[in-house]
């Protein structure tokens, strides 16, 4: 059985991907684009998967290296870096009046809608999003305690500097395999939503709803990135080390 705190980052994780599959500047948007220039909706559902890729590589290039510093350094350590980045760049994105990177041309190879997507999703510093979550997700118990046996059992044989070895390749094995996991379903989260929303918007409500429904969803962001910073603050500053 599965308690609330391992499944509590899972579900952060899944959610910020649906959060991010919402914002028309991770993708959805260009995708539809793409659709009325090609006139169907194949085109649409071709693009979402580039997009995915890069945006995909842009979280990993963060959560990958976040997951395996937690082997080697405090987690409190982890969150307090994370979380002074997170408010950092929520400030550069207010300072710069939320801008975009700039991309010339809307007609794009599969290759180039990668890069592109992976730009946006770094841009809006979307892998640090994620940092609470990594920050979050809990070592196997079983291994910990079978490690800590296995350590205690080896002094007594004269193989502990042995079994540390061992046992810090487990904690990098597994930190590896968890965070490979939390970037794939994060990702399968915004496709999904991204997907089902530049559909939408293709087949049926057309790009003219921006104009009715818009939501400067640059703000909305910035200022999740900002409460997300502030939390895994006070997060590592309030829980126990």
């Amino acid at each position: 059985m599965f308690h609330l705190d391992f499944l509590l980052p899972w579900i952060m994780l899944a959610l910020m991907g649906a959060f991010h599959g919402l914002n028309p500047a991770m993708g959805w948007l260009f995708a539809v684009s793409i659709g009325f220039q090609e006139r169907r909706t194949g085109a649409v559902l071709k693009a979402l998967g580039p997009i995915a890729a890069g945006h995909l590589l842009a979280i990993a290039a963060v959560v990958l290296p976040v997951a395996l510093l937690r082997v080697v350094v405090p987690n409190r350590t982890v969150m307090v870096l994370g979380g002074v980045v997170m408010l950092a760049y929520a400030i550069y994105k207010i300072a710069t009046r939320f801008r975009h990177p700039r991309w010339i041309g809307m007609r794009v190879t599969s290759r180039e809608l990668v890069s592109w997507s992976a730009l946006m999703a770094a841009a809006h510093g979307a892998g640090l999003m994620l940092i609470p979550a990594i920050a979050a997700l809990s070592h196997d118990p079983a291994v910990v305690a079978m490690s800590s046996e296995e350590l205690s059992s080896s002094m007594h044989a004269g193989h502990a500097h042995h079994m540390q070895m061992t046992v810090e390749q487990r904690h990098d094995g597994n930190a590896l395999v968890s965070a490979i996991l939390a970037v794939s379903l994060h990702t399968l989260s915004m496709l999904v939503v991204m997907g089902a929303i530049a559909v939408v918007v293709y087949r049926w409500l057309g790009v003219g709803i921006l104009r009715r429904a818009w939501v400067n969803l640059d703000v909305v962001w910035t200022g999740a990135l900002a409460i997300a910073g502030g939390v895994t603050l006070g997060l590592a500053f309030w829980s126990p080390s």
